[in-house]
């Protein structure tokens, strides 16, 4: 009788659940349900989603072991008793970019603060790590930061409640997740409590981090529970990249990430220095504008996906000049929470709707090619890069890619990688081998094309004239309803 995996992903969108062979890989059954929107979510929600795709998979009755992939950094707080505090802040809940800024501040002034977080713990905070989310709940909602006793991840949190004990010491986690939250070096594999204690406040409960294919516990069915990890993580996991694979992701957020085999640590703060699901290591940038920068141009536009793709194919490489800065939603990478769009270089010549459409995907991928180029330089090598997520569903985004990225690019079949990674830790946790198991995937595409530089080019220009009028325009008072606009202003 075949061996039955479930590996999970919790995403910031929905929850996806597939059943595979553990010998195999060969997917048996699947099951999805949505989450709420927004940027701060309580917690039951994941799991209401969670039973929900279970029961859309057909039951984890035959499963014989279970692990979780989620979204990163998101602050799960829990009380004395195990109940939820507040609901969790998520990865792109941008409300800590001033708490972020006065960690670094606080550990130095300019560079020496931020050197000094790289060689604590790997990355330089940003809005998005669970540390700078900590302060923010210190210094906004006192009492919610009081009543904490445990932090927690959204994987870490799933994992608990999966398994038979309630305790708060019965919180795990893993190596590739724990790097994302602030206060875990990968660099020496421990956490540094003193500074989640300057974050919050006080010192509190953290899960325990296993090895990468130790067992979190078991279901009260018997199941064996995998750690569980990081989206990013598990995506590679997934892809079985290997050091040298760049793996970049298009989905609600753009990630670049590297495998290598030694932890990264860049100072100025472009590059995340976190682990991966394997006992090496995954240095990534991220961005939080991805594809939804294609539904954005589409709606503004008033077509599909499809045609999108069509319109921005029949535009010529670098769009005659018109270049758009997809920071919609703030921005990450570069670190610029309060930024917002733009669009350079409109002419007669290139307002139509083909050109917008061709900005808007080079725009998408110029920002994540910024990305390749800091893992670049912090020291990494890139053998191939691996193409994934919803936007590498674009025929416009698989063949512009290799012009932008300066690199061919394989593109798997589409499928849920976060958590066929997650159902593959699962098959290697109850293996007990020192590998995770060899599962082949058929149907790779390659595609390559001459690299257009004048499009990186280009963008850059406008990309740094986007950031230095928006820093003056942020020294600028907003008018009141009763001043009048000055023509010295």
């Amino acid at each position: 009788m075949d061996v039955l995996v479930a590996g999970v992903d919790s995403s910031t969108q929905s929850c996806k659940v597939v059943i595979r062979n553990a010998q195999t890989g060969a997917l048996v059954r699947q099951g999805r349900a949505g989450h709420p929107e927004g940027t701060e979510v309580h917690p039951e929600a994941w799991w209401t989603a969670l039973q929900a795709a279970v029961d859309e998979a057909g039951g984890l009755s035959d499963v014989a072991a279970v692990a979780v992939g989620a979204q990163q950094h998101g602050m799960v707080t829990l009380d004395d008793a195990g109940r939820v505090v507040r609901p969790a802040l998520l990865w792109n809940d941008t409300r800590s970019a001033g708490a972020a800024r006065d960690l670094i501040a606080e550990l130095g002034a300019g560079e020496a603060g931020r050197r000094a977080w790289a060689e604590a713990v790997g990355s330089v905070p940003v809005a998005s790590f669970t540390v700078t989310k900590l302060r923010w709940l210190a210094e906004h909602e006192p009492a919610s930061a009081a009543a904490t006793a445990a932090v927690c991840l959204p994987h870490d949190w799933l994992t608990w409640r999966l398994g038979t004990d309630p305790s708060l010491e019965g919180l795990r986690t893993d190596r590739g997740d724990a790097s994302g939250t602030g206060y875990w070096s990968p660099g020496t594999g421990s956490y540094r409590g003193d500074l989640l204690e300057r974050a919050l406040g006080h010192a509190a409960v953290v899960p325990r981090v296993l090895g990468p294919s130790t067992s979190a516990g078991t279901m009260a069915e018997g199941a064996v529970l995998g750690p569980g990890t990081g989206d990013n993580a598990a995506a590679a996991l997934g892809l079985d990249a290997r050091p040298g694979d760049a793996v970049v992701s298009i989905g609600t957020s753009g990630v670049v990430s590297l495998v290598t085999d030694v932890p990264s640590a860049d100072p100025t703060g472009a590059v995340a220095g976190f682990a991966d699901a394997t006992g090496r290591f995954l240095p990534l940038i991220a961005t939080l504008n991805a594809a939804r920068v294609l539904d954005a141009v589409a709606g503004m536009l008033g077509v599909d996906h499809e045609e999108l793709s069509r319109l921005a194919l029949s535009a010529p490489p670098g769009a005659d000049g018109l270049v758009v800065i997809p920071y919609l939603e703030g921005e990450r990478t570069p670190d610029r929470p309060e930024s917002t769009g733009a669009v350079h270089g409109l002419r007669l010549a290139n307002s139509t709707a083909a050109h917008l459409a061709r900005a808007a995907v080079e725009g998408l991928l110029c920002g994540l090619a910024d990305g390749l180029d800091a893992l670049v330089a912090s020291g990494a090598r890139v053998d191939r890069v691996v193409l994934i997520g919803g936007g590498a569903r674009s025929a416009a985004v698989r063949q512009i890619a290799p012009t932008v990225l300066g690199h061919p690019v394989r593109v798997p079949p589409a499928g849920e990688y976060v958590a066929d990674g997650a159902a593959r830790q699962a098959a290697w946790t109850l293996s007990g081998e020192p590998e995770p198991p060899g599962w082949s995937r058929a149907g790779v595409q390659t595609y390559d094309g001459d690299v257009v530089r004048a499009v990186r080019d280009r963008y850059a220009e406008a990309r740094d004239l986007t950031v230095a009028r928006q820093r003056s325009f942020a020294d600028v008072a907003p008018l009141t309803e009763h001043e009048p606009a000055s023509p010295t202003r």
